[in-house]
């Protein structure tokens, strides 16, 4: 046990660190390592890998660094922080220029680069800093009008989506900017530019729906189903019903032997499938209480670049949560995203740990926090001085 006497780094990393948001955490990825044995091994038969358990192994691997770097992050200050945030940022968009031009094409998509025999999604990476950035840039606006932190937030902002858009990736691109677009209603934009980059955004998807006809296809499906391939769509429907409330029973399930990206994208039908409504219900109240969670961190917080940086963070944890879960139940079109801690990955899970160890170093108490001193408080111990 560590005890409140020991004034060390690990005994204050303990005392102020949000133990709850932790714990959830922590359940998210053993939860995802256990969950994979029921979406996994069927894959890994379907594709010929003679190990069915290929993808469990691996995922319980990328659990362990995965781990390690949300905690190890979560030692660091706000100040350390916005440090790593900007060095970051800039070895990313670094990567995601040479993925254009170096990286492996998959289904039509550059998306990944080779570092040291390691394959790697820098796109996972980039938003987690990028919300960093942009907390911090409209902050010190806020403080200093004199700054163009608005400026510089825009700027950024047309670098991440260009990159993002020439791989392309569609749906990573619409997260980012909807992350974005809420930090500057957060930081006080005025209502007319909010609703001129919402008609921006309108147009930024009719123009997508108008020349990529990969975006055209998946909008056409979503509205009429009996238009095109909706197969994997349907499939995943046809899985929750199987289930029911209480589920066919771990390894039961039959949808997910035929259901493309079972083990990524479509991991929540399987789970529903195999282990019912009841427990897709407790998933996502897991879910909602870190979101809430880090909200009301956000809300409490008088330092302006915690505050934004906070929330941020927690909405592209929250968002892609909602579109994976709204994909699987045919709530919106199909975005190719994976559920997060939950989904097989390795970038998408150590990106994610990077992302909680961030929001855990933001969101620990610190002195400003735990020690108010009242006015008269103050007079009084002036006094006896």
């Amino acid at each position: 046990m560590v005890s409140r006497a020991e004034r060390g780094v690990v005994a204050d990393w303990w005392f102020t660190v949000d133990k709850l948001l932790l714990a959830a955490f922590l359940t998210l990825i053993f939860g995802g390592v256990v969950l994979s044995l029921a979406a996994s091994p069927a894959v890994a038969e379907r594709i010929g890998i003679e190990d069915s358990y290929y993808f469990v192994k691996r995922q319980a691997v990328f659990a362990v660094p995965a781990i390690l770097v949300m905690i190890v992050v979560s030692f660091l200050s706000p100040k350390q922080i916005r440090r790593f945030a900007f060095v970051a940022f800039a070895g990313c968009v670094l990567l995601l220029v040479a993925t254009l031009f170096i990286g492996p094409e998959v289904k039509g998509a550059r998306r990944w680069i080779t570092i040291a025999g390691v394959s790697v999604q820098p796109s996972e990476f980039i938003k987690p800093v990028f919300a960093v950035i942009c907390g911090f840039l409209l902050a010190e606006s806020q403080r200093r009008p004199e700054m163009p932190g608005r400026i510089f937030v825009f700027l950024l902002m047309s670098i991440v989506a260009a990159l993002l858009v020439a791989q392309p990736d569609f749906g990573q691109t619409m997260l980012v900017a909807m992350m974005w677009a809420a930090l500057l209603f957060l930081s006080g934009m005025s209502w007319l530019v909010i609703v001129g980059l919402g008609g921006i955004g309108v147009g930024g998807i009719v123009a997508a729906y108008t020349m990529v006809p990969h975006v055209r296809g998946r909008i056409d499906r979503f509205l009429n189903p009996d238009k095109g391939d909706s197969y994997q769509v349907s499939t995943a429907q046809d899985a929750f019903v199987n289930g029911g409330w209480w589920g066919q029973g771990p390894g039961e399930g039959t949808f997910k032997r035929i259901l493309p990206d079972s083990h990524t994208d479509f991991i929540f039908a399987v789970l529903g499938e195999e282990f019912g409504l009841i427990l897709c219900i407790v998933l996502v109240c897991l879910f909602a209480f870190a979101v809430l969670r880090g909200f009301s961190h956000a809300t409490r917080e008088n330092d302006g670049y915690v505050r934004l940086a906070t929330a941020g963070l927690v909405i592209l944890f929250g968002l892609q949560s909602c579109i994976n879960m709204a994909v699987n139940l045919h709530l919106m079109p199909a975005k190719g995203m994976t559920l997060p801690f939950i989904s097989y990955g390795g970038s998408s899970l150590v990106a994610v740990a990077l992302s909680m160890g961030m929001l855990l170093a933001l969101t620990r108490r610190r002195p400003e926090q735990t020690r108010y001193v009242t006015p008269i408080q103050f007079e009084a111990f002036a006094s006896r001085a």
